[in-house]
C-alpha cells in the first residue's frame, strides 16, 4: 500500500463529502478511490467513514485522522518548498477565509487576480462571519477585522475601518438628526449583530466610553439586510464603513453621530507562524497585502 497516496485520497473524500467528488478532484477512477480508502482502513484497523446509500460521514477515528492527515500533507508541501524555493512557480490549492461581506467585496477580486496570474493554482474561499481556526480547518490565509488575541499566527496589518451609524436622508428628515447617542432611544434602531431583544452600542464620549442599551425594531444577522432596511428609511443602523461605502457615496445613506465614533478597527492578513510559506501561499499573501493596503476604502478617513 502507498500510504501517502491513500492519505491524499482519504483527505479528498473527507473534503469533497464523497467518493465521487474525490474521484473528480484527483482525476482517479471511483474504484481507485474506494480501494485506496479501504487499504488505509485495513492498515489502521478502524473504519474512517460511515457509508450509507446517500451520505458518507467521518467516524470519530476518521475525524481525528483527518486533522493529522491534513497536517502531514501540509508539512510535506513545506518540505518541498524548502528544497525547490519559496519563489518557485505557484501551483496547487490555497484556502483563504474572511468575513462574508468583506470577502465578497474586497478579497474575491484579489483572488480572481491571483488565479489569473497563476493558472496552475486553485482557490477555496471560506467567507463566514465567525473566527475560523486555521489549523483545524486547513486554512492557509485569513483576513481578520478587529484586534487580534495573542496567537501563533503571523499577522500583517493592511488597513483600518470604522464603526459608523447611518440612516437615509428621508428617515432623518422625518425623525430628526440625533445630536447625542442617548437620543437613539427615541429612534428606530436596526441591529445587524444578532437576534437578541436588546443591543448595546458603545461610543466615545471625550475620554470616556458611553454604552447605550437599545431595543431594535429590526434584528437581523445579515449586514446586507440592515443596509437595505436603513436605505429604505426604516431607521438607524450601525455598520462598518466599508459595508456602506457605496450607499454613502450615492446618497442613499448619511452618516450620523460621527463625533462619537469609537477608534478605528484594524484589518490584518494572517498565516500560520513557524511555517515557510510555499510559493502559492507567498504569492497570495503578497497580492492581498498590496491590494488591501492600496484600497482607499480601508482607511479611517474612507
Amino acid at each position: 500500500m502507498d500510504q501517502l497516496h491513500s492519505i491524499r485520497v482519504f483527505v479528498a473524500v473527507a473534503e469533497t463529502g464523497g467518493f465521487a467528488g474525490a474521484s473528480r478532484k484527483l482525476d482517479l477512477s471511483p474504484a481507485s478511490v474506494t480501494r485506496a480508502v479501504a487499504d488505509l482502513e485495513n492498515h489502521l484497523g478502524v473504519p474512517l467513514f460511515t457509508r450509507t446509500t446517500r451520505v458518507v460521514r467521518l467516524t470519530d477515528a476518521g475525524a481525528t485522522y483527518l486533522e493529522d492527515g491534513r497536517r502531514l500533507l501540509s508539512e510535506l508541501d513545506d518540505a518541498d518548498s524548502a528544497v525547490t524555493g519559496v519563489h518557485g512557480t505557484p501551483r496547487g490549492r490555497v484556502t483563504i477565509t474572511a468575513p462574508a461581506m468583506f470577502g465578497n467585496l474586497y478579497v474575491t477580486p484579489l483572488v480572481a487576480d491571483y488565479l489569473g496570474r497563476y493558472p496552475d493554482t486553485q482557490a477555496a474561499c471560506l467567507f463566514v462571519d465567525r473566527v475560523v481556526n486555521l489549523d483545524d480547518e486547513a486554512v492557509d490565509v485569513a483576513v481578520r477585522l478587529g484586534e487580534l488575541p495573542d496567537s501563533s499566527l503571523q499577522a500583517v496589518r493592511v488597513g483600518t475601518i470604522r464603526r459608523v451609524l447611518c440612516a437615509s436622508p428621508a428617515y432623518l428628515a422625518r425623525r430628526g438628526m440625533p445630536q447625542h447617542p442617548r437620543e437613539l432611544a427615541d429612534h428606530t434602531v436596526i441591529s445587524s449583530t444578532g437576534l437578541t431583544a436588546t443591543t448595546r452600542w458603545r461610543f466615545a464620549d471625550g475620554d470616556d466610553t458611553l454604552a447605550c442599551d437599545l431595543r431594535p425594531t429590526l434584528m437581523t444577522t445579515s449586514n446586507d439586510a440592515a443596509i437595505t432596511a436603513a436605505a429604505a428609511g426604516l431607521g438607524i443602523a450601525r455598520l462598518m464603513s466599508y459595508q456602506v461605502r457605496e450607499p454613502l457615496r450615492d446618497g442613499r445613506l448619511q452618516l450620523i453621530l460621527t463625533a462619537y465614533e469609537t477608534g478605528p478597527v484594524p484589518i490584518h492578513v494572517l498565516h500560520r507562524q513557524g511555517r515557510r510559506p510555499n510559493a502559492k501561499v507567498r504569492a497570495l499573501l503578497d497580492l492581498l497585502i498590496e491590494g488591501l493596503r492600496a484600497d482607499p476604502a480601508l482607511h479611517p478617513s474612507a
